[in-house]
């Protein structure tokens, strides 16, 4: 396998920020940093691949819902793959691996919403199929879960994925040649 390089970017729904649901704490940075992920992807030309959860009936990203289109403010260019998941694993039952070996990727970088469910998921799967994984430290969150701020919980996840599942990097230090920035 060759180690192309790809940004994916998974779960910025509507339904994730959407008014009169609980804010995602520090939402506005969060969609700032994954901004600028994806515009240095596009000008590097990097490999952009988003996945979109489709959730049931009731589900804040209820397929076909408004809270199931993605973020305007991330969303897919002309030609940038979309891949549907139903789970908390982006490879499971999906067309994620085919598209990330159809381009030769191999180094990934990842942005996503929400750090304990996707995010630990898809660090740990991207990892257990042989991809490099750099877990954007600052363009993954969650909200607070009642025993821990949703800041706990983003840190924890930062470092039992930096624990050997992933490199876990800021936006600041993350270049799209696939090297760390000092």
């Amino acid at each position: 396998m060759t180690r192309d390089l790809a940004l994916v970017v998974i779960d910025t729904q509507l339904g994730m920020f959407w008014p009169g649901v609980q804010p995602v704490p520090d939402g506005e940075r969060l969609l700032q940093n994954i901004e600028s992920l994806i515009r240095e992807a596009r000008e590097a030309g990097a490999t952009v691949i988003h996945v979109q959860h489709a959730g049931g009936p009731g589900h804040p990203l209820e397929r076909g819902t408004d809270g199931w289109r993605i973020h305007p403010r991330v969303a897919p260019a002309e030609g940038e793959p979309v891949v549907e998941k139903e789970t908390p694993d982006p490879f499971l039952g999906t067309t994620l691996q085919e598209e990330l070996e159809s381009r030769g990727v191999g180094r990934l970088i990842l942005a996503e919403m929400q750090t304990e469910y996707c995010v630990d998921t898809t660090c740990r799967r991207a990892f257990g199929l042989g991809h490099d994984v750099t877990l954007a430290a600052d363009a993954h969150g969650t909200w607070d879960d009642g025993d821990l701020s949703a800041a706990q919980i983003i840190a924890h996840h930062n470092s039992v994925m930096g624990g050997g599942f992933a490199d876990v990097v800021p936006v600041a230090g993350i270049s799209m040649q696939g090297t760390v920035r000092a």
